[in-house]
């Protein structure tokens, strides 16, 4: 089984994507309007992504996603550069949930905890964050202390700790969410970053 790791509440990791390509991506969508948060699922339990297909039974613990299956969505299916990026993380470790989360201009998401998102807990899942739009105006809060995230970069955040986000620009914040199971491969990415 593997270890229970604890470590900083956010580690910058050493992955680097395209930007451009994200954006790019991201336009091509059209996407419509919104006011305040928004998430698009490029992966998603099976049965969203496949109605016909049954919900899975009730489970004792949601904690770690395998209470179901995940599909790629239809929209993912038209990213490729963002299919990459997810097929990178799926080569090494199980992934779960993906999204593109976007916060609109001006607004804040609230101060809150995830109980489930850190790498320290027994059974979980952990987030990958991405930023791609938006970075210059947000402020992202762990512990009360500001994450200076950078457009392209990768980071893992601890989630079970108190974070908020505001997006004090003119413009969306938009970042890419990937959730994963935690392995070896991605306890070891985060260890050797962190050092």
């Amino acid at each position: 089984m593997d270890a229970v790791v604890q470590v900083k509440d956010r580690v910058k990791l050493p992955f680097h994507f395209d930007v451009n390509k994200m954006e790019q991506e991201i336009k091509e969508l059209e996407l419509n309007h919104f006011v305040y948060y928004n998430a698009i699922p490029l992966r998603a339990p099976a049965h969203h992504v496949d109605t016909s297909l049954p919900a899975p039974p009730p489970a004792d613990d949601y904690a770690d996603g395998s209470w179901t299956d995940w599909l790629n969505t239809p929209i993912l299916e038209k990213m490729p550069y963002f299919k990459s990026i997810m097929d990178f993380f799926a080569e090494h470790t199980t992934v779960n949930l993906v999204r593109i989360l976007r916060l609109a201009a001006g607004d804040v998401v609230k101060e809150h905890t995830d109980p489930t998102l850190g790498l320290h807990i027994e059974k979980s899942m952990i987030r990958l964050t991405i930023p791609i739009m938006g970075t210059e105006a947000e402020e992202f809060y762990l512990n009360n202390d500001l994450v200076d995230m950078k457009a392209g970069e990768c980071w893992y955040l601890r989630l079970t700790d108190p974070h908020r986000v505001i997006n004090s620009g003119t413009e969306a914040r938009i970042n890419l969410s990937i959730d994963v199971i935690p392995n070896d491969w991605i306890r070891q990415e985060i260890i050797q970053a962190e050092i």
